[in-house]
């Protein structure tokens, strides 16, 4: 069975915050069953946008901070690394707060560059991730807990797009169009290339409404970890007392096998009705996911993406 550490948490002091995230890691094995001595950590924060900085569309510097010092403390090398949806990931980390954090953590903020993954799935020949990722030996996936207008819920799996690089991200919501399903899909066949070693996810203060950035924090007082992305996302989905058969992501990674039902998930802590609320706000009405361009506009802007991804993608 796959374990997924549910705890209530309700501070970002980074004193609490540590006690919490080392009760939230002790069942599943703390730190060290995921880091050993030398390894070079991937943290994967949601580095959405800088736009919002008051608005939780990121994960909190607070929560990277501590997972940081943690591996260094288990000997190992963690590194921040994201392809956000606008601007650059430094530009992002430093409109968020992120900067002195990383110069006193002696912590490198990376940005994303491709590198090809071949797939067992037949309905995508092959991929284009984040080399850094892929070549990572550990890598923690750190998202944020938000409503999503185009696939409903972002959680773990929606985060690790962010290791899709920089003009592949626009290439995919132009290839998937208005097909959340095909969309859907293809982040269940992302987060299985990056398999993540461990998710913790930052729901202390969530976002809700019309996200990932446009809705408004909301309390939600969680902290979630496992080693299962998939078992993680399922659970959170409980806690928001969300139907499972509306979230795109999770429908697909049912159907390709890697989702486990609630009842063949162990809580060790709490479990998701322990944390449930009743009135998280979904989006309004879900948008598509081709930015809603005019059609002229549109074809001739795929056009030229599909001309600059299509070379790298044959390498």
């Amino acid at each position: 069975m796959s374990a997924v550490s549910l705890i209530r948490a309700t501070s970002y002091d980074r004193d609490a915050l540590r006690s919490s995230v080392s009760t939230l890691l002790e069942p599943l094995g703390g730190i060290a069953a995921v880091v050993k001595p030398g390894d070079r950590v991937l943290l994967k924060p949601n580095f959405l946008t800088g736009s919002r900085p008051t608005k939780e569309c990121v994960t909190r510097k607070e929560v990277v901070a501590c997972v940081a010092e943690m591996v260094q403390e288990a000997g190992g090398k963690p590194f921040i690394g994201d392809s956000p949806a606008f601007g650059s990931a430094k530009g992002v980390a430093k409109a968020n707060g992120y900067l002195p954090l990383a110069k006193a953590l002696d912590l490198p903020i990376v940005e994303f560059k491709g590198k090809a993954f071949n797939t067992q799935n037949p309905n995508f020949r092959q991929l284009r991730l984040s080399k850094q990722a892929l070549d990572a030996d550990v890598v923690i996936n750190l998202p944020k807990v938000k409503s999503h207008c185009q696939i409903l819920l972002t959680m773990g799996v929606k985060n690790l797009f962010g290791c899709v690089p920089g003009k592949i991200k626009a290439w995919w919501h132009l290839e998937a169009g208005k097909h959340p399903d095909r969309f859907a899909e293809m982040l269940v066949e992302t987060a299985k290339a990056i398999a993540p070693d461990l998710t913790i996810a930052d729901g202390i203060i969530g976002h809700e409404g019309n996200g990932p950035s446009g809705g408004e924090p909301r309390d939600l007082g969680v902290l979630a970890a496992s080693a299962n992305v998939f078992a993680l996302d399922r659970a959170i989905v409980e806690i928001l007392n969300t139907n499972p058969e509306w979230v795109p992501t999770l429908v697909a990674s049912k159907r390709l096998g890697v989702c486990p039902e609630l009842e063949e998930i162990e809580f060790p802590l709490q479990r998701p009705v322990d944390l449930q609320v009743s009135d998280w706000k979904l989006p309004e009405a879900l948008t598509p996911l081709d930015f809603g361009m005019p059609r002229i506009v549109k074809s001739t802007f795929k056009h030229l993406i599909v001309r600059w991804v299509r070379e790298p993608l044959g390498q």
